[in-house]
């Protein structure tokens, strides 16, 4: 016999009990054979009990691991061995409640995260539709059930009836606990007060950056539940990290955001509620010219930048958590939610956003509008010691009132009157805090 051990086939030269961790292995990864009364170099030293086993073994087997083996004696040189053929199990199969997987020639025993990706694939389960055996009922905060229920009821996709439900019949009635009682991990990353204590990578990182991804100026992180995420997001984007042009309709003041709210929330939305959320955070990367917004997790084969914007199908990744988004009216079925992207860039003359796989996730590049700055050399209101700092500030966006102060010989009460100034005129803004921020001129000097 010309066979060596790889990851279909295992030697013994005698039988043990404890070699049923080998079924299990087997039957887990791509099935395999192991050889009984065969050596290590693969030479056939036979065995005694050939008989007995063969009769034995088919029953333990099934009856200690629920795999349906074929057992077979064979004789070569006047010796016998026993064959003991696995094929690949759909199921999930274990040994005394533990689970292995053969990989290489080699067993190896899963436990903890690996085996609980290996029971999501096999069991053709989604991610959030695991049960979580960590989270307990009194880990969910009513407050977000509250904001779903306002949400869904003002969404018309759920009745005003149900906002005095109990907080275990909301998440029975939304799928959200498992047959076993326990709560998915759809409840835990929508429900609870701290899902990052569950998740560590349920975050959403933004970062301002200069003219390179090395040129971190400042940087914040969401945390709490995925729900609510998108209103933190847009909170930190008006208040930080993009332009809201100012115009008024009659007495209204109306602050947009610079790229359309519904459009961005719409992308923000599918990086959420799309991502994998076994691979790290989601990361949005904000430069003078674009943004950059990646989520761990590709898009589904045959999507493209162009497919988005044709009609397609609603392919979610996390079926029960895109379930939610949906009847709090934040997302939409059918495929129809890059509409909203599409119709507000073109209403806003702004380039398409592209949409890639790229480092194992789904990325959105979008353009910024990088509009000309006005000139303000001419602008008599503007004196030489005010020229000096915006000078300063552009060749250096990071300078501090007192480096300023020292440049242009002057208290640093008096620099940070003539910032103010500068601010109120329109013409420079701060990003970010005191001490890690950064200056804009929103003006050419």
């Amino acid at each position: 016999m010309e066979l060596k051990e790889n990851q279909i086939v295992e030697f013994k030269q005698n039988w043990k009990d404890e070699y049923l961790q080998y079924i299990s292995g087997f039957a887990n990864a791509q099935g395999g054979t192991l050889y009984i009364g065969v050596d290590d170099n693969g030479n056939i030293c036979g065995v005694k009990n050939a008989a007995a086993l063969l009769e034995k073994l088919p029953n333990q087997i099934n009856s200690t691991t629920g795999v349906l083996a074929e057992v077979n004696l064979l004789t070569e040189n006047a010796k016998e061995y026993i064959t003991i053929v696995v094929k690949p199990s759909k199921q999930p199969v274990s040994y005394r409640g533990k689970f292995y997987y053969r990989s290489g020639s080699t067993l190896q025993e899963m436990n903890g995260y690996a085996l609980q990706v290996f029971l999501i694939n096999k069991m053709g389960l989604s991610f959030d539709a695991f049960p979580n055996s960590r989270a307990t009922i009194e880990d969910i905060d009513r407050d977000a059930i509250d904001f779903f229920l306002r949400s869904a009821v003002a969404a018309g996709r759920i009745s005003s009836e149900v906002m005095h439900d109990t907080t275990e019949k909301i998440l029975h009635n939304l799928n959200l606990v498992a047959d076993d009682g326990n709560l998915t991990n759809a409840a835990v990353l929508l429900f609870t007060k701290d899902p990052q204590r569950f998740f560590i990578s349920a975050r959403f990182r933004i970062g301002r950056f200069g003219t390179s991804p090395s040129d971190l100026i400042f940087q914040d992180e969401v945390n709490g539940n995925i729900l609510q995420m998108a209103d933190r997001v847009i909170w930190l984007l008006r208040s930080k990290y993009l332009k809201t042009p100012i115009r008024y309709e009659g007495l209204h003041r109306i602050e947009d955001l610079e790229i359309p709210e519904p459009a961005m929330r719409e992308l923000i939305y599918n990086a959420i509620v799309h991502r994998d959320y076994k691979g790290t955070d989601i990361q949005m990367k904000v430069y003078d010219d674009h943004i950059w917004l990646w989520n761990e997790g590709e898009l589904p084969a045959g999507y493209s930048t162009e497919a988005l914007l044709k009609e397609h199908l609603s392919i979610p990744r996390n079926k029960l958590i895109a379930n939610v988004f949906y009847k709090a009216g934040f997302i939409e079925n059918w495929g129809r939610g890059f509409d909203k992207v599409i119709k507000g860039f073109r209403v806003a003359g702004i380039e398409l956003p592209v949409v890639e796989n790229e480092f194992g996730g789904t990325s959105v590049h979008i353009q910024r509008k990088v509009e000309a700055k006005p000139d303000v050399v001419n602008d008599v209101n503007i004196t030489e010691r005010q020229r000096q700092i915006i000078s300063y500030i552009t060749a250096n966006p990071k300078i501090s009132l007192v480096e300023l102060s020292e440049k242009i010989s002057i208290s640093r009460r008096t620099i940070a009157a003539e910032v103010t100034i500068l601010k109120e005129k329109g013409i420079i803004r701060r990003l970010g805090s005191d001490k890690n921020g950064c200056w804009e001129v929103l003006v050419s000097k």
